[in-house]
């Protein structure tokens, strides 16, 4: 006859059986790390203008004229300390609809005016295209030559440069210091466009006087000499009359 568990034995026996359904149990996944609510170049430190618009995956000709102009670096080093930008990034299909040849035919001056007359030296948020003062002022300078005219009703923004009229299509990117816009075209102005001035002409040199430029020519000496033939010519007669005279008188004489 089997004797009665002791109490002892019960608890060890009851503590085994606890244990061991802990451990079987799943442990609970691992939390997921948020991620930044808006896309950045980099995982920390300011943004990069060319990471930013790689990520966007349609701005390859734009990304080639900063890269070009070396405007990349001055975007990306001012970022880093701390100054405020806005870039108007014009799609390749925009590049693709200008006159066939035209961004070949910029001279590399051309090239940096025309990269810089799409980035505003502050950040402009969507709502503020309602108040901003025209005409804005771009990297490119004058505002005269370079003109850039933002309008906004508060559904749609309008850009005017005198010579190119377009939209703003979306936001690239935005996080307080740096904002890209999207547009539909290639953003020009006549200080982009107009040719440049013709540098001046050097006056051609002197020519060098002919070391036989006096020499008296073989024409002008036969000249004179014919001309020495027609005059013995023409006072012949008159000398041979006055032989004759003087052995007529010799002869008198005699």
């Amino acid at each position: 006859m089997m004797k009665p568990l002791t109490p002892v034995v019960l608890i060890l026996i009851m503590f085994f059986f606890l244990c061991t359904t802990i451990s079987g149990q799943p442990s609970a996944p691992a939390a997921a790390p948020s991620g930044p609510s808006v896309p950045t170049g980099s995982s920390s430190g300011p943004p990069d203008i060319t990471a930013i618009l790689k990520k966007a995956g349609k701005f390859t000709t734009f990304i080639g004229l900063l890269k070009s102009t070396q405007v990349d670096d001055l975007i990306n080093n001012q970022l880093k300390s701390n100054l405020d930008f806005t870039i108007f990034a014009p799609t390749d299909t925009a590049f693709s609809d200008l006159e066939s040849g035209t961004l070949n035919s910029f001279t590399e001056e051309q090239k940096t005016a025309l990269t810089k007359f799409h980035i505003v030296p502050s950040f402009l948020t969507v709502s503020q295209f309602q108040t901003v003062s025209n005409p804005v002022n771009t990297v490119a300078g004058d505002s005269v030559e370079f003109p850039l005219n933002v309008v906004s009703n508060g559904t749609q923004v309008n850009i005017t440069t005198g010579l190119v009229n377009t939209t703003v299509d979306s936001t690239v990117y935005s996080d307080g210091q740096l904002a890209v816009y999207e547009i539909p075209d290639v953003l020009l102005s006549q200080g982009i466009v107009k040719p440049l001035a013709e540098a001046p002409l050097s006056p051609k040199p002197e020519k060098a006087s002919s070391p036989t430029a006096y020499a008296p020519s073989k024409s002008t000496g036969a000249s004179a000499a014919s001309s020495d033939a027609t005059c013995l010519i023409h006072y012949a007669p008159t000398v041979a009359s006055v032989g004759v005279a003087v052995l007529a008188a010799v002869g008198l004489c005699l």
